[in-house]
């Protein structure tokens, strides 16, 4: 009777756990294209959350007029730069094809000296240039048969666009949700996480809040002040389209030493162009303001406010931008964060065993030598008591 019960039961707790495993596997499916806007929505909602607070709390809003501002404010700031980016991004295209369409009918496509005398492929270019302007009407014809063979490209890219702005206006939605019910949740996740790993989770979870916090604003603070001063320098050096660029330049900021690229190529090209000037003072500009700011900012907000190596950040940011695209800027950072925290924990708890004075371990050795030194004397007096 036992022994049919025992197999009842394990025969159910296997139907249960496989029923979990599809049911999560079914969930995963679901919800696969929401993951990452729902990240993007909790880390922007985590990190001015003290702002609706402020609306809730302070002016005494209602949590759904609080959560509304706060949710309209960020699309605001998002959707403006992104309109105005793309729009300029569009003339600028516009006028490119137009100029190259027309450079290429009346035969005269021309590079700057500086290009067509580099190294190795200098004499590739001034070929390709002299076939181009030989027979302009061949090359039109290439050039549109060229367009048309890569079209599919074209709508790959559209549809990474349209993927990308549906997934914003899903993170903008959920964080609607996240503002309004947020605390309720995150007691939830505190209590559900208690329950497995113990009163220990707090910790962790303290740990996430302020990595996730301080890498936000390394990042993003960081980032926008490059971008500012970099455009400053773009419009003074005369660069075509600043504020194209310094959008540009902000999303590439995001990212670890990836400023001196963008204002390092405006820089360069400014040189090809023959504005030597403006081109050297850009790129002094870059260096010594700039880069400087990099420098300064982000590891004193980052490792200053989390009390992590700086290395251990910068491994995060570049790991989880691999591993997770772009929204692993800031996951990278607090999975290793979590790590460390472990890891911190686990030291601590056996700190005496680990760093214990050479001598004292000595000590204890022979303690223990002593130790079993006597029991043998004991037992061997025993032994010897026994055969007589």
């Amino acid at each position: 009777m036992i022994e049919n019960w025992t197999k009842e039961l394990v025969i159910q707790r296997l139907l249960a756990i496989t029923l979990l495993v599809v049911l999560f596997i079914l969930c995963f499916q679901v919800v696969q294209f929401f993951i990452v806007p729902a990240l993007w929505a909790a880390i922007l909602a985590y990190v001015t959350f003290p702002i609706y607070k402020f609306f809730h709390h302070k002016v005494k809003f209602s949590p759904d007029f609080s959560a509304a501002i706060m949710t309209v404010t960020i699309s605001l700031m998002i959707g403006i730069p992104l309109v105005i980016g793309v729009f300029i991004l569009q003339q600028e295209a516009i006028s490119l094809y137009t100029t190259l369409i027309h450079r290429i009918k009346v035969g005269y496509v021309d590079l700057p000296e500086s290009i067509k005398n580099l190294p190795v492929i200098g004499q590739q270019i001034k070929d390709t240039l002299w076939e181009i302007n030989k027979d302009p009407e061949g090359s039109m014809a290439a050039f549109k048969a060229w367009i048309n063979s890569h079209l599919y490209y074209g709508k790959v890219a559209l549809d990474v666009v349209l993927s990308s702005l549906a997934k914003m206006g899903m993170a903008l939605m959920t964080l609607f949700f996240f503002y309004r019910d947020g605390v309720s949740l995150v007691k939830q996740i505190r209590q559900a996480l208690r329950n497995i790993i113990g009163n220990r989770i707090d910790d962790y979870i303290d740990s996430v809040g302020a990595t996730t916090q301080a890498v936000v604003y390394g990042i993003g603070l960081t980032a926008l002040a490059q971008a500012l001063l970099a455009g400053i320098g773009y419009f003074f050096a005369g660069a075509p389209s600043p504020i194209l660029l310094t959008l540009m330049t902000f999303v590439i900021a995001l990212i670890p030493f990836g400023t001196p690229f963008a204002w390092g190529g405006v820089s360069l090209w400014l040189l090809s162009q023959g504005h030597a000037t403006e081109g050297i003072g850009l790129a002094l500009w870059g260096i010594f303001v700039i880069s400087w700011v990099d420098n300064l900012i982000r590891p004193i907000v980052i490792s200053g406010a989390t009390k992590i190596p700086f290395i251990i950040i910068f491994i995060g940011v570049l790991g989880g931008l691999t591993a997770f695209g772009f929204v692993g800027l800031f996951i990278g950072p607090v999975v290793l964060a979590i790590g460390l925290a472990v890891w911190r924990e686990w030291i601590s708890q056996h700190h005496n065993e680990i760093f214990a004075p050479k001598e004292k371990l000595l000590d204890d050795e022979q303690v223990l030598a002593n130790v079993q030194g006597e029991n043998k004397i004991v037992m061997n007096e025993k032994m010897g008591k026994e055969d007589k």
